[in-house]
Parts: structure tokens; sequence; C-alpha cells
């Protein structure tokens, strides 16, 4: 059995030039994995709370040097000598460690930051790759698949230069499509939609997560350009691929209405619903999160029970990756999709509990980055390895963001690798098991991949 022996913290940038932290885990063999931390521009009211050193005169108040000493001297000499694979005693004993609300004590962001240094340090001791080693410790899916992918295209809102309300403009290739070609898709039509940009004269610099923030008058005018953008390549609208957005009400809702730059006044419920109603008919918006404000609730029910059948209604900040929440709305049918975020809570425990919480709902899932990433890519191994219908890591350009596409790439020629290798062997063996009855071996998915 393998044990931990050593564990130890550092401060490092992310995405946006703000601390977060970074965690070496060594195991007795000598064998080590590195991981780190994504954050948020803001603190939903169901996640944990980041531990910051609120020191001014440092790093603007946000240095993570605490949560740097906690993990090294408070939760490494407790770990030293445990089973890595053992995740769901280990994130018992970090909450244990701090079982304040919300983590405050030693931060979530602090035991969030372990938690995945356990999860690799497991999946390594076991010399598996994450996602393998996820899917066959906890059974959340029979599959190992390339969810479909959500690309950001346009960046708004928060992550834009202000002259756009809704956060993500997004493009969701058709299923059908396996994960290289909805790679190319996304990189094609990427370049296409910067031309498209450059030719009407349009703002192409690009905002936090690497979208285009384009100078554009209405936040309708953002599908008329990037249905140009798909004209111009051998794609087709509405077959090939579609459009989601990333909503982000609460960011324009304020004076009890929604502040859309589309027209002059701001929306009633009533009248931002019946404006998604046609935007899923025009615009074809298959997937729409955080459609509304959090205490909007009424709106959030009848949009998922009028669109709900052709629509993923997606809740991110309604439920802030927190299992409880997930069961309770999924109860209430304010939503079918639920954005999952690692860091957003304190554990890999409770991150699996929001996954059983949605699936037993008959819910579909989304494994997403955060705005202020790091090149750390265990997103798309969990993804893979918990099964989620969709992933949503961002644009296809900034190097944070393209890490997760390209372990992406990589995990897929690892599961044609060892369906090739598992078809083969299935084809030598046939013929002998036939003429030996009591010959048995026959290859299973247990077998490591290629």
């Amino acid at each position: 059995m393998a044990t931990i022996q050593a564990l130890t913290a550092k401060e490092i940038l992310d995405s946006l030039g703000i601390p977060t932290l970074e965690v070496t885990l060594w195991l007795d063999s000598g064998a080590a994995v590195v991981t780190s931390v994504a954050t948020g521009t803001s603190t939903g009211q169901f996640e944990t709370t980041d531990l910051r050193d609120n020191d001014s005169a440092r790093m603007v108040g946000r240095g993570v040097l605490q949560a740097v000493n906690h993990i090294n001297q408070t939760i490494a000499p407790a770990l030293i000598g445990r089973d890595p694979t053992d995740q769901a005693g280990l994130d018992q004993l970090l909450l244990q460690l701090d079982d304040s609300p919300r983590q405050s004590k030693l931060g979530g962001n602090t035991l969030i930051a372990v938690s995945q240094a356990i999860l690799k340090a497991g999946a390594l001791s076991q010399n598996w790759p994450i996602y393998y080693y996820l899917q066959q410790k906890y059974q959340l899916t029979q599959n190992l698949t390339i969810p479909t992918c959500i690309f950001c295209m346009i960046d708004g809102g928060v992550h834009g230069s202000d002259n756009l309300d809704f956060q993500e403009f997004q493009i969701i290739p058709a299923s059908f499509i396996d994960y290289p070609s909805a790679l190319n898709l996304a990189v094609t039509l990427y370049q296409k939609l910067e031309e498209v940009l450059v030719n009407r004269k349009a703002v192409h610099a690009t905002g936090t997560l690497g979208g285009f923030t384009p100078n554009l008058m209405t936040n309708s005018e953002v599908f008329d350009v990037m249905i140009e953008a798909i004209k111009a390549t051998p794609y087709i609208f509405s077959q090939d691929v579609f459009f989601g957005l990333d909503a982000s009400a609460n960011n324009f809702y304020y004076g009890n209405r929604y502040h859309l730059k589309d027209k002059s006044q701001a929306y009633s419920s009533k009248e931002l619903m019946e404006y998604y109603r046609t935007m899923r008919q025009a615009h074809k918006v298959i997937y729409l999160e955080d459609p509304f404000n959090l205490d909007d609730t009424k709106n959030w029910l009848e949009l998922t029970a009028e669109l709900g059948s052709t629509t993923s209604v997606s809740s991110d900040s309604l439920t802030d990756s927190n299992s409880k929440r997930i069961t309770e709305v999924s109860s209430k049918k304010f939503a079918n999709t639920f954005v999952l975020k690692p860091s957003k809570q304190a554990t890999i425990t409770e991150l699996l509990l929001c996954v059983s919480a949605a699936r037993q709902a008959g819910n579909q899932i989304v494994i997403a980055h955060r705005s202020g990433e790091t090149n750390d890519d265990l997103v798309a191994d969990l993804a893979v390895g918990i099964g989620a219908n969709f992933a949503k890591f961002g644009p296809v350009n900034r190097q944070e963001r393209l890490a997760k596409y390209n372990r992406l790439s990589q995990i897929h020629q690892e599961i044609v690798n060892r369906n090739a290798v598992q078809t083969t062997l299935e084809v030598t063996v046939a013929p002998i098991v036939a003429a030996t009855p009591e010959v048995t071996a026959t290859p299973t998915i247990s077998n490591p991949p290629v």
C-alpha cells in the first residue's frame, strides 16, 4: 500500500494575476503529484470561502500565505503515512480540521488544494490515469467518453469590456461529432469569427477568459456575427453547431429589473422570459446558464418547464456545486443541468456527492473551469471520469484553457487505443474460447488504458 510521505504548498498566480495555491504531494515511492486551485471573480452564497491574507501592503490583500502555512504546518503532519486512495476518509479528516461554516477557518481553497492532491496521488499509486481511476473507484459512469464541449467565443458581462450584458456567448458542436472534429470546429470558428470582426471594423480584443469582446450594439447582434462566421466555414448552423449562453443574470439585475442594452427600458421577469423564448427559436440556443436572478425562482421553474425538453437550463450560481442545493433545486425543478466547479467546495468528495445528487434526479452535469485558472488540467480528467454530459473550459485561446482541451485530446487517444487493443484481444481469444469452454480469460474494462 502506498502512503503519503510529504506535502508542501506555495503561492502562485492564476490567469488573472491573483494569488492561488499550488500543492506538491510525495508518496513513499518517491513519486510526486502537483496540483493548483482555480479561483472565481466572485464567491457565491453556497460555496466555501477562500482564505486570503488581507494584507493591503502585499498582493492587494489577496495573498494566500496563511493558507500555505496551514497546509505546511497543520494539514501535512495529519496526512503523513496515510493511504492516498482513502479519498473519503482523508476528505473527512480535512473537514474535521476545519468544521467552521463554509470552511472560513482554514479556507475552502486550502482544503480543496489538498483534496485534489490526494485524488491525483491515489491515481498515481495505482499507476492509472486520473479519469480511469475515478471511473473504476466510483463507478459514476460505465463508459469512458469525452463530454460534449461548450466553447466560449465571446466574453461579455464581468468578463468583457462592459459592452455586452451576457457573460459568455458559446458554440456547442452536435453530439454526433467526435472530440477531435469538435475541437477542429471550435478552432475554425474562433479564427473565422476574428476575421468577421476585423472585416466589420469591430473591436477584436479578448476578455478575461480569452473570448472576443466586440463593440456591438446589442446582445442579439452577437448571434448574427457568429452565424456569419459559421457561414464562412463548411459547417451548417443548427445541424453541426448550436449556440449556448451563460447569461449570469445576477450581474445585470438591480432595482427588481433586468438591464440589457437591447432596449432602452429595463426588462421585467416576464419580458426577459419572452426574450429567451425568442432567442431559443431564432438562434437555436440549446444551453442557457443562470438565466434569472437567484431569487427569481418562479421564472426558473417556468423556463425549465417550458423549454427544458429541448434546452439545458443550467444552474451555476443557484447551486454553487453544493450537493444539498442541487438536491433542493432538482426537487423543485428549477433547472435540469448543473455546473460543477471543484474549487467551489472544500473536497473532491463533495464534488462526487454533487454528481450523485444530479444523476439521481435525472439531470445533466457540466464540469467547468473558473475565471481565474491555472495550467492544471485536472478538470478534464474529472469530466471524463465521472461521465459529465458537458465540459466547459472556455475559448480555444489562452494556455490555461488550452491545457484542458489538450488533455482531452490525450484522453481521447488513450480511449481509442484501449478500445483498439481490447477489440484485438477479443478477436484473438474468441476461437480459443469457443474450442475450450473452460478458458474464461477475456479482456474487461478493468484493464488499465493503453
